[in-house]
């Protein structure tokens, strides 16, 4: 006779030990990934927020004299603070329209004409990455010199006088659209490939819209958020820039903040602090705007050919 050998009991509501602890070993390794994000994190917020904290109190906390608010309150009221924000904010809005104006159609038309030159326009586009602020400052300050002496009798020395004027310097934002090429190019070529836009534009095509009604009305409604994007990038580099514009003379925001600094430090890191909530505040409108205009685009209707079962179309 075969000898009968004994089976494992069932532990106690029918399921086996051997179940139950495989069970509890995937618990604790489903555990053990959120444990480690929570601490980077906790770090992360850490790393971010003592500095932000030691300078509001540097600004709010005097030695000997307690604690004073007088550095917020006197922002308002400081020689250049609100002229130098505005020009920062308009040199911003020029720059972004600027940038987008380049930078979307010639990117669409890669996409869809000529896919072989999209390493070409990408080289291009991030090149300013590679030359230093200090050697583009350099180049633009020798032609606007240069240009005044050479062109002195024709309609272009007034041009380059019109560029350079303190109001409004264009020519701040001509260097700033470079800088701002490769942020865009990424954030545009991310929401082109995420993208068909070969077969939007053919069906709209097919459909009798015009060209400039498939990039208004069927391509730039699919990239608002890389718009969005691409628009925060522009705005964070503007209102941050000082080297090209403290070299050429003007006065934004960023370099009215390094001038105060000399004499009112903590004036100084206070409109540093209200700067920063500026940007976010800019950023979450931006990223808000994309969500809702992404929210709000409504969703192709079902054809009857698929509303239709397949056995309908049996006989």
């Amino acid at each position: 006779m075969a000898a009968l050998t004994p089976t494992a009991a069932p532990a106690p509501g029918g399921t086996p030990s051997r179940a139950r602890d495989g069970k509890a070993v995937r618990v604790r390794a489903r555990r053990r990934p959120r444990v480690w994000r929570g601490a980077v994190l906790a770090f992360a917020g850490l790393y971010f927020l003592v500095p932000l904290l030691s300078s509001f109190v540097f600004t709010v906390h005097t030695p000997g004299q307690g604690f004073s608010f007088a550095a917020y309150t006197g922002i308002l009221s400081a020689e250049g603070f609100t002229r130098s924000l505005l020009l920062s904010l308009g040199l911003a809005a020029a720059t972004i329209a600027l940038a987008l104006l380049l930078a979307v159609p010639a990117l669409i038309a890669v996409r869809l004409g000529a896919p072989r030159l999209r390493p070409l326009v990408e080289i291009v586009c991030m090149l300013p990455l590679v030359v230093p602020p200090i050697a583009l400052v350099t180049g633009v300050t020798t032609v606007l010199r240069w240009g005044p002496d050479h062109l002195s009798r024709t309609p272009l020395y007034q041009t380059f006088l019109a560029v350079q004027n303190e109001s409004f310097p264009v020519v701040l934002v001509l260097a700033y659209t470079v800088l701002a090429l490769p942020f865009v190019y990424r954030s545009l070529d991310a929401g082109l490939r995420a993208v068909d836009v070969p077969t939007l534009v053919e069906a709209a095509r097919n459909c009798g819209a015009s060209r400039p009604y498939v990039i208004l009305r069927v391509i730039l409604p699919n990239l608002r958020s890389s718009l969005a994007g691409a628009s925060f990038l522009t705005l964070a580099l503007v209102l941050g820039e000082y080297t090209i514009a403290s070299l050429l003379g003007f006065q934004p925001f960023a370099v009215w903040i390094v001038s105060v600094s000399g004499a009112q430090a903590r004036m100084s890191v206070a409109v540093s602090l209200l700067s920063l909530l500026i940007t976010w505040a800019l950023l979450l409108l931006l990223s808000r705007a994309g969500t809702r205009a992404a929210s709000a685009t409504p969703a192709p209707p079902a054809s009857s050919g698929s509303a239709t079962s397949p056995a309908s179309g049996k006989e």
